[in-house]
C-alpha cells in the first residue's frame, strides 16, 4: 500500500472489495464447519497413534523419530523467537512450523505411551487378533458343546472384551493429533510450494532475507512429516480437508483483526485488500487447498498402494 492509503484510517474498510471478501471467507467456514458434522470417520483405535506401518518394527522406532523431530524443530523454533521476537507470527509459515512442532509434541508423547504399553503387554495385530479370538472361540465351543447357550453367550462377551481391550477407542488427544498431523500436512504443501515458487523468485518483500534458517524453516517440517508418514499408521480421510482450511481462515482472520487495530503492513501482497483483484486472490486462496491437501493424500495413497505390493509381508496396511 501508499503512504496515502495507509493513512486512510477506517475508510479502508470500505472499500467493495472487504464485504466481497468476507463473504469468500464466511462461506469458506460454514463449508467446512458442515463438512466436519456431516463426515463419519472410520474407526479409529488407539494402536494406530503409535503402531507402525511396518511388521517387524518396533514402535520404539516411531517414538525416536517423533521425539528427534520434536526437538529439532522445537530448537529452530527457539532460535527464531530469541532471533525476531514475536514477529514471525505474523507470517502463516510460523503457524504452520509451530502447528507441525504441536504435531510432534503430542506424537512423542502419545508414542511414550504406547512404547509403555507394548513392553507391558505386546498388542496383537487386527489380523492377528481375529484369529486369535476365532481359534478360543472355536476351542472354547468344541470343548463346552454339552453346555448351554449361556455359557456359550459368556464366551462371546469374554472374547469381545478382550478386543476391546486391545483395540482401545482414541479420546480426545489422539483426535487432536490427528487433526493436527492432517492440517500440518496440507499447511507445509501450502507454505513451501508458496515460498519456494512464489516467494523467492518472484516476490521482493520487506523484512524478507533468505538464509539459512528460513530454508531449514521452510524444508525440514516437511521431511519430518514425510518420514512420518512413512512410518505412521494413521488414516488420511478426505473430509479432514475442513480443519485445514479452517486453520487458514483463522489466520487471515488474525490478519484482518490486527490491521484494524491499526497495522498497515500485510505479509503476503495477495491478502491486501486495496486492489480490485483482491477477491479473485481470496477466491483462489480458498480453493487451492482442495489441491493442496489432495497431493498429500496421494502421497499417503501411494505409501498404501505401492509398498504392500513391493513388501507385502512386511508392510502392514490397515487403510
Amino acid at each position: 500500500m501508499s503512504g496515502g492509503e495507509d493513512t486512510e484510517g477506517y475508510k479502508y474498510w470500505f472499500r467493495w472489495q472487504v464485504p466481497v471478501c468476507a463473504l469468500i471467507l464466511i462461506v469458506s467456514i460454514i463449508t467446512a464447519s458442515m463438512q466436519i458434522v456431516k463426515a463419519k470417520a472410520q474407526p479409529f483405535y488407539h494402536n494406530h497413534l503409535w503402531l507402525p506401518c511396518w511388521r517387524k518394527l518396533s514402535p520404539v522406532w516411531l517414538f525416536f523419530s517423533r521425539a528427534f523431530a520434536f526437538l529439532c524443530l522445537a530448537h529452530l523454533h527457539f532460535d527464531i523467537i530469541a532471533l525476531d521476537g514475536a514477529f514471525p507470527f505474523y507470517f502463516y509459515t510460523q503457524w504452520t512450523f509451530t502447528l507441525v512442532m504441536i504435531y510432534f509434541a503430542l506424537g512423542t508423547i502419545i508414542s511414550a505411551h504406547g512404547c509403555w504399553q507394548y513392553i507391558n503387554k505386546p498388542p496383537l495385530q487386527n489380523g492377528e487378533m481375529a484369529e486369535f479370538l476365532r481359534r478360543d472361540l472355536e476351542e472354547s465351543t468344541n470343548s463346552i458343546a454339552y453346555r448351554e447357550k449361556e455359557t456359550k453367550s459368556s464366551i462371546r462377551l469374554q472374547s469381545q472384551y478382550i478386543q476391546e481391550e486391545f483395540n482401545q477407542r482414541v479420546g480426545f488427544w489422539g483426535y487432536l493429533m490427528q487433526i493436527t498431523y492432517q492440517t500440518s500436512a496440507g499447511a507445509i504443501i501450502l507454505t513451501d510450494i508458496v515460498f519456494w515458487c512464489v516467494i523467492v523468485p518472484f516476490l521482493s518483500i520487506s523484512h524478507f532475507q533468505l538464509n539459512m534458517l528460513m530454508v531449514s524453516m521452510h524444508s525440514l517440517n516437511a521431511v519430518f512429516l514425510l518420514l512420518d508418514t512413512a512410518l505412521n499408521n494413521l488414516p488420511f480421510p478426505w473430509f479432514r480437508l475442513s480443519y485445514f482450511v479452517l486453520w487458514s481462515c483463522g489466520y487471515i482472520i488474525f490478519q484482518w483483526v490486527i490491521h484494524a487495530c491499526g497495522f498497515t503492513w500485510w505479509p503476503y501482497p495477495f491478502l491486501e485488500l486495496n486492489t480490485p483483484w483482491a477477491p479473485v486472490w481470496y477466491l483462489c486462496l480458498a480453493v487451492i487447498h482442495i489441491p493442496l491437501y489432495g497431493m498429500y493424500s496421494l502421497i499417503v495413497k501411494a505409501k498404501n498402494t505401492i509398498l504392500p505390493r513391493f513388501f507385502p509381508r512386511a508392510f502392514l496396511r490397515t487403510y
